[in-house]
């Protein structure tokens, strides 16, 4: 028994130290890159500091879900260090940068790369996670703020400060264990969800596309948009529905690209 309280210790002080490490680390690009949408193995953990975003109509617009300046703050570790992970998965990482100054991440705060934040295309927007390189073993407490990475066999996106602070930033890419610790909204029930689809190479192909979406689901909301040197299709169930969506996402073949299934809020 005394073993085992003292490896306890051991770990214990091993993940603060990894914490604080990973926090202190920043720096300041847009390489691409989401995944299967995830369940929590607990219920999701709420905070009086961290209010659910009002509800709005599901045409509306999605309400901004504000992340504290620098993406954590000293209260975050704080909890991180008194409770344990509600959902874990793992997969690969990467990093980006916005293509041009000002742009907003989609949480409707503007993008910065010196912030500790990342993308995920499924997590409610404003949960706070550790992110560990498996490789490195370094970790790093952030929060989600951005939708990403739209490109196959990713999970998540980091900023060029989180990709840093976990020893991705001159790799590009490794693979990761995301923890989740706290999430403003529940993970496995309600949402605001839609299908993003692509990229199509062409203008001409994504309005085509959108075309026989607004033709197939009727009552649907369907927009294309350009990205970088490519376009997107985004489809929004009536009521911004889970259910409808995941069935989109498992029936939609696009020609070009991948239907990914997403989380708006």
């Amino acid at each position: 028994m005394a073993d085992v309280q003292h490896a306890n210790v051991r770990r214990s002080a091993c993940l603060t130290f990894l914490l604080i490490a990973g926090v202190g680390l920043a720096g300041c690009g847009h390489k691409k890159q989401p995944q299967p949408s995830p369940t929590a193995t607990a219920p999701p953990v709420y905070r009086p500091s961290t209010p659910s975003a009002p509800s709005r109509p599901s045409t509306g617009g999605i309400p901004v879900t504000p992340v504290p300046e620098g993406g954590v703050t000293a209260e975050d570790k704080e909890f991180i260090l008194s409770h344990r992970p509600i959902y874990s998965e793992e997969g690969s990482a990467t990093w980006y940068t916005a293509p041009y100054k000002g742009r907003k991440a989609a949480n409707g705060q503007v993008f910065s790369d010196e912030a500790l934040t990342a993308a995920h295309r499924t997590l409610p927007m404003g949960s706070l996670i550790v992110v560990t390189n498996l490789r490195t073993r370094q970790a790093s407490s952030m929060r989600i703020s951005d939708r990403g990475p739209f490109v196959p066999n990713k999970i998540i996106d980091l900023t060029i400060a989180s990709a840093k602070s976990i020893g991705i930033y001159r790799s590009g890419t490794d693979r990761v264990r995301v923890d989740v610790y706290e999430t403003p909204k529940p993970m496995d029930v309600g949402g605001r969800w839609c299908v993003q689809i692509g990229p199509f190479l062409s203008e001409h192909k994504a309005l085509k596309f959108k075309e026989k979406l607004l033709s197939e689901y009727a009552g649907s909301k369907v927009i294309e948009f350009a990205g970088e040197r490519s376009y997107w299709v985004r489809i929004r169930p009536q009521g911004d529905d889970r259910g409808q969506a995941e069935e989109m996402a498992r029936r939609l073949q696009p020609d070009e690209g991948v239907a990914y299934l997403t989380r708006l809020d």
